[in-house]
């Protein structure tokens, strides 16, 4: 039975599995084994509300993480990439689990809002930004020598290869070697860890093209080796993928549009434009294909929806007690949510003049930037700095899941979890209780 490793794998999706089935023994020889079934992602398919539910079983609407980054009304910001654990309000499912199984050891590499958690071991990255302006490169581990060990093992985590430009399959790499030193070294029970390379190179290259069968290629001997690993020591794997990638051909800029209608302020300084969260009447907190949109007052959502509605490449608009239909209905959700049309993706850019974008704008600052930009893992090779044109990003994530490239995966090597019939889909929200039936705590 034990270990029990979940492998997530993002980007995955029936689709891609199909089209780079020659690339992908490993996954299909585990789904041979046992099962493998389309996974219904929550609203957004993002990274951190798909972690919070695949661990709750809770959708964002309760467990409140609405997307990776959201609009905090007290301090008049915007926090992107928050890693505390005490932002998640609901029970991880170890915590359950313990109940039933008090000596039960339960790791969790790379998975988003697992700082100060109360599992037993964790490792995620939390650099360190020097005075000097350099990034000290860290992560941060329960028990808090795990990473030093990580480190005299394995060398030290590099950021770069996790993100940015030059963001590499070494990450992916380096994940996988730990998570095999920690089941040889810390013998947990479960392990929840992160492959993440193939989610980059569809964003960057989309679904078709040659390096993504490349990476489907990498991406699948890392779950070959951990399997292996898993089975060696009489235990189970399971690959589960939180989204699929769709292919999309351009951008939506929401804040320039709400810029354009008078609803955006800006604060100009030092000839560079930056927004004014405080004075706005509206603005979007992007994030892939979804995006939160704050008004103030908030009475004004119902004509900031009716705006959106009309703006080309905004697939569906939701305002008020309609977010209830999506379970995002949550006091961290935007007045107004918006859904992108399968093809395009949402940009949180608001300037016209490239000369007065904000300093942050051209560089890799996952922080200071109010949504998700992908362009982070674009840069002129000559320049150095990051692309400025939209339609490099080729792929993205984040809305309903519709169809078969939208839709994630979930795939067990003991299909006995699902009980006398293998179903025909799971729902993110079943993960966790999936995780704790195989281990016989449920």
């Amino acid at each position: 039975m034990f270990p029990i490793v979940v492998i997530n794998v993002p980007g995955l999706s029936p689709s891609f599995i199909q089209a780079a089935k020659q690339k992908m023994p490993a996954f299909n020889e585990l789904a041979a084994k046992g099962a493998q079934l389309p996974l219904r992602s929550v609203f957004p398919a993002v990274t951190c509300p798909m972690h919070a539910t695949m661990t709750t079983g809770l959708p964002p609407g309760e467990h409140g993480i609405v997307a990776n980054g959201f609009f905090d009304r007290d301090t008049v910001s915007v926090d992107f990439w928050q890693q505390s654990h005490r932002l998640v309000q609901g029970w991880r499912f170890w915590r359950a689990a313990k109940k039933k199984m008090p000596d039960l050891n339960v790791a969790v590499l790379f998975w988003q809002n697992i700082m100060y958690s109360d599992c037993d071991i964790y490792l995620t990255p939390a650099p360190i930004h020097a005075a000097s302006g350099q990034t000290v490169q860290d992560c941060y581990s329960k028990p808090r020598d795990l990473y030093a060990k990580l480190v005299g093992a394995l060398g030290p985590f590099q950021l770069h290869w996790y993100w940015g430009p030059m963001v590499s399959v070494q990450g992916s790499l380096w994940i996988a070697d730990a998570t095999r030193w920690v089941l040889e070294n810390c013998a947990p029970h479960i392990v929840l860890t992160y492959i993440p390379q193939l989610d980059y190179t569809l964003q960057r290259h989309g679904l078709k093209a040659p390096q993504a069968l490349v990476d489907a290629g990498k991406v699948d001997a890392l779950i070959g080796e951990l399997v292996r690993a898993v089975s060696a020591r009489g235990g189970t794997a399971i690959v589960v993928s939180d989204y699929g990638i769709s292919n999309v051909s351009g951008a939506v800029r929401l804040n320039a549009e709400l810029r354009k209608a008078g609803l955006l302020e800006i604060r100009e300084v030092a000839g560079r434009e930056y927004l004014d969260l405080g004075t706005s009447k509206a603005f979007a907190v992007v994030d892939h294909q979804a995006a939160h949109v704050y008004c103030t007052p908030q009475e004004a959502a119902a004509d900031v929806g009716a705006f959106l509605r009309g703006v080309p490449g905004v697939e569906k608009v939701l305002v008020g007690d309609e977010k209830r239909s999506l379970q995002l209905d949550h006091p961290r959700a935007g007045e107004v949510v918006a859904i992108a049309a399968p093809d395009k993706w949402f940009a949180y850019d608001w300037w016209e003049d490239e000369g007065r974008a904000p300093d942050f704008a051209r560089t890799v600052d996952i922080h200071r930037k109010p949504g998700f930009d992908p362009l982070e893992l674009f840069a002129d090779p000559q320049t150095r700095r990051l692309a400025t044109d939209h339609s490099v990003v080729k792929g993205s994530h984040g809305r309903p899941p519709q169809g078969a490239s939208e839709l994630g995966v979930f795939a067990c090597a003991d299909k006995t979890v699902f009980g006398k019939e293998v179903p025909k889909s799971v729902n993110a929200v079943e993960v966790p209780h999936l995780i704790m039936k195989l281990a016989g705590l449920k």
